[in-house]
């Protein structure tokens, strides 16, 4: 191979080189600005719906009553499940729900940021007094899941654990039977 057949060749090379180094440049340039573009969005758009409530009246009155917290089956098949955090502890502390079943966590916090994380599931909300926070989520399979609150609050925090028992549709029904609010039995 003479000289120039390198010469050649190395100039080839060179230009394959800066042809993929700069595609690739496009490339992380244009994943930084859709990045950007989806966290301002997301920073600028408000929620699409707010709910708010009084967290110094949440046990006496409206939805977060004691006697309206745990799970019940609406009238479409879907279950509703109503829970508060406070120090230290959730209430109520075991939540029943059906397996493969739609089912709808609402929550709030009666006194400061607290956290619920199902472990084993991509369930991960935050209880901010004041609002109400809602969280879709289904069951594939039964058993029990432990709830930890997963934002400090204060010291006492590592003890601050509930339980989610999934169990199967036909015994939760049967639960539900009755009427009023579920929770796992002995709770």
């Amino acid at each position: 191979m003479s000289a120039e057949d390198t010469h050649g060749s190395a100039e080839v090379a060179a230009r394959v080189e800066r042809r993929w180094a700069t595609i690739a440049v496009i490339i992380v340039v244009g994943m930084a600005l859709l990045a950007a573009f989806a966290g301002i969005h997301r920073a600028t758009m408000p929620q699409p719906r707010v709910e708010t409530t009084d967290p110094s009246r949440i046990h006496l009155s409206g939805e977060f009553v004691e006697s309206n917290l745990g799970s019940v089956l609406e009238a479409n098949g879907n279950v509703t499940v109503r829970a508060i955090g406070q120090q230290y502890s959730f209430t109520p502390a075991c939540i029943v729900v059906p397996v493969d079943t739609p089912i709808t966590l609402r929550a709030t916090s009666a006194d400061v940021v607290h956290g619920i994380l199902i472990q084993g599931t991509n369930v991960n909300t935050m209880l901010v007094p004041g609002y109400i926070s809602e969280q879709l989520m289904r069951f594939t399979r039964t058993g029990d899941y432990l709830m930890p609150c997963q934002e400090f609050c204060s010291f006492g925090h590592e003890g601050m654990w509930g339980k989610v028992e999934v169990i199967d549709k036909s015994d939760f029904a049967d639960r539900a039977k009755g009427g009023g609010r579920l929770s796992c039995v002995g709770q």
